[in-house]
């Protein structure tokens, strides 16, 4: 069987641009999925990380369709 090289996986060009975003963002959902949801409804304890999600796939589109600062493969 063919040995699978994991480690050595290079990002497309313009990575650079949104790498500081994409990380702050996946820190936010780290952080939602974490916090007691205590007192709350089990849709509302969800509703952070649907609003962070939306967050992220709003921020791609723009960067992609309105701004045209990233290739279709980023």
């Amino acid at each position: 069987m063919p040995k699978i090289k994991t480690s050595s996986f290079k990002y497309p060009e313009g990575w650079e641009l949104i790498e500081p975003t994409i990380h702050e963002l996946d820190a936010k959902m780290g952080k939602a999925e974490n916090d007691p949801h205590d007192g709350k409804r089990k849709c509302e304890a969800l509703w952070p990380i649907f609003r962070i999600s939306h967050q992220r796939s709003r921020y791609i589109y723009d960067v992609y369709y309105r701004r045209k600062e990233i290739s279709q493969e980023l």
